[in-house]
């Protein structure tokens, strides 16, 4: 009787590469910021790789990769913010919720059937990013204005030329390197996913698009 199967063997190798991936990410993310920065804003290469390994690898990658890879960023680099009071204040856990969130998008982002598609994932990131700044412009300049230190935020127009774009393009210039290494020397191996491709195609993926 075997122990060990083929299963067993793709879920250690899935779990040994995505812990390389995400500390090596991670650790560079921290280290060379300045590296991967243009217009004062900096490529989040953490953020794309669990936004793609969502897209990719499905919903449970997306959320554990997400929660997993914010513990570590509110570990290493916590965000501050200005208190009411106005003193400075860490925050805590607002990484591991917002790559949570962010993986969870990845996943949702389109049908299965789309999923294996290079492009498509690029968009996903786009749309990804686009969210994640977004809803971080919109929750910075409502607490600044509440704390009375609005005076220091871009004002849209300002913000979407020198904040929002810089940061699209950066982070699709990470996705291309991190989609081939997710889907070439990632935690699931093409073949399986070309396994999985013509499930797909054969007896549908549930949605309208199988309709």
């Amino acid at each position: 009787m075997r122990i060990i199967t083929g299963d067993t063997k793709a879920r250690v190798r899935k779990i040994i590469v995505y812990a390389v991936y995400i500390i090596l990410l991670s650790s560079i993310q921290v280290s060379y910021p300045d590296a991967f920065s243009f217009m004062g804003q900096t490529a989040d290469i953490v953020f794309v790789f669990v936004v793609l390994s969502g897209y990719f690898n499905g919903f449970w990658d997306g959320a554990v990769v997400g929660f997993v890879c914010g513990l570590i960023r509110d570990v290493l680099s916590p965000p501050a913010v200005i208190g009411l009071d106005g003193d400075v204040r860490v925050t805590a856990f607002i990484g591991a919720f917002t790559l949570f969130v962010a993986g969870i998008i990845g996943a949702s982002f389109f049908t299965k059937r789309m999923h294996h598609n290079i492009p498509f994932s690029v968009v996903a990131v786009i749309f990804a990013t686009f969210c994640y700044k977004t809803a971080g412009y919109i929750i910075i300049y409502g607490w600044s204005t509440l704390a009375g230190t609005r005076s220091g935020i871009y004002g849209p127009l300002t913000a979407f030329v020198y904040s929002f774009l810089p940061q699209l393009l950066l982070n699709v210039i990470a996705s291309v390197f991190l989609i081939v290494l997710l889907r070439f020397l990632g935690p699931v191996s093409f073949k399986g996913n070309a396994d999985r491709d013509e499930v797909i195609d054969r007896e549908g993926d549930g949605t309208w698009l199988g309709i």
